[in-house]
């Protein structure tokens, strides 16, 4: 065998006696054009969902979620396949990630997931291996459908649009909020608290009275006008509002706040010198004299050596948002803060930081929790009014 090698060998690297240049570079290219087209044609026969569910593994399992959302069935009839999500469509990319999938292989032979059980078992490490991947090149296969730039605002939802519009403008990951959008959560991640949804239904059959003052469950889209058409700026979670009026399912609010002076003024504050945002306008309402209420003198900051001033504005909102006791809202983001945030450490106390400190502190720790982004507003809050700058009288 070692003789027959070495024969060969020789003669592959001796001269071509009887053919010429001329054939033996034809011959090259054409043997390199078969060679890449069959290439290509095993590359794309890889690259269809019926391969994708060839095994057991996908087709029992992750195939018959797909089948029940949008992204099988719509009303435009367009539908995603598994490779349009789960493959990159440039070339290199592409080949990056047929590489990766010989892991897959490997699991098949040797049963890694072949049953219901192990599946759901190994969903989570799966699901974070996907996560991360989209990750780290900004979702590029959502994006070969989902454009920021060719988003119409005007036809989204007021909830859609005000967490859209933010993302959009840090060029954000899709995979950061639309986990689940194609296939079941492993049942180990929780994302919505039942006891916040509990907070939210009381406060959509609460009663209101003119007059009284209440908190908001969650943020909110305030509006100038009745009819809720002409949009003002958003309320955030746990800000306390004044009662004025109620319509059938509209209430006007009063927010009396603070502000800075400095700039255009938009993000209003819940005390003086606390950086504890109560909501956020939108530009011409936040600079229009004629709605916003200002009163007194403005006070200089020692700290930091801006002038704040108190002020105050009158806005509609969606009814069934509200609670009348901040300390409904305050123990379960306790309770939340607690059990979430002491998973990697012992929590710091309340107290520990001041109001201002808290955003970057607490800003450092969410990213290794679960929670929703209401329930993140919430407990923020909590621990802003709850800080040394409220220990002797926290609310």
């Amino acid at each position: 065998m070692l003789n027959f090698i070495k024969k060969f060998w020789t003669t592959l690297r001796r001269p071509s006696v009887h053919i010429s240049l001329g054939v033996l570079t034809i011959g090259g290219f054409v043997a390199g054009v078969i060679f890449w087209g069959g290439f290509n044609t095993a590359l794309e026969a890889t690259n269809t969902e019926q391969f994708c569910i060839s095994c057991h593994e996908m087709e029992n399992n992750v195939y018959q979620e797909l089948q029940e959302t949008i992204h099988w069935s719509n009303r435009s009839g367009v539908r995603a396949t598994c490779p349009d999500c789960h493959v990159p469509h440039n070339w290199t990319n592409k080949i990056a990630r047929k590489m990766q999938a010989s892991k897959e292989v490997w699991g098949t032979v040797f049963g890694t997931i072949d049953t219901r059980e192990k599946f759901l078992d190994k969903r989570l490490e799966l699901a974070q291996h996907e996560w991360a991947r989209f990750a780290a090149n900004g979702s590029l296969e959502c994006r070969n459908c989902h454009d920021y730039n060719s988003m119409d605002w005007d036809k989204m939802s007021d909830t859609a649009k005000r967490f859209m519009k933010p993302a959009a403008e840090r060029d954000q990951s899709c995979v950061d909020c639309h986990k689940g959008i194609a296939h079941q959560l492993p049942e180990t991640m929780v994302f919505k608290d039942p006891a916040l949804d509990q907070l939210e239904q009381r406060a959509s059959s609460l009663r209101v009275t003119d007059g009284e003052q209440y908190f908001a469950v969650q943020a909110v889209t305030l509006y100038l006008d009745e009819a809720l058409t002409q949009e003002a700026g958003e309320l955030e979670a746990a800000a306390p509002v004044t009662l004025i009026a109620h319509k059938g399912d509209k209430i006007q609010v009063a927010v009396p706040s603070w502000r800075k002076t400095r700039g255009f003024g938009r993000v209003w504050y819940e005390d003086f010198g606390m950086n504890i945002p109560n909501m956020v306008l939108e530009k011409e309402v936040a600079q229009n004299d004629q709605l916003v209420e200002v009163i007194g003198e403005a006070k200089v900051d020692e700290l930091t050596g801006l002038p704040w001033e108190q002020v105050n504005i009158a806005l509609w909102t969606q009814s069934g948002a509200l609670l009348p006791e901040a300390e409904d809202l305050w123990g379960y983001a306790r309770d939340t803060y607690r059990s979430g945030c002491s998973v990697c450490h012992s929590q710091p106390a309340e107290a520990h930081f001041d109001a201002n400190t808290w955003p970057g502190m607490f800003a450092g720790m969410v990213g290794f929790t679960n929670m929703d982004a209401d329930t993140q507003a919430l407990v923020l809050k909590y621990l802003q009014k709850h800080s040394s700058d409220y220990a002797d009288s926290a609310h």
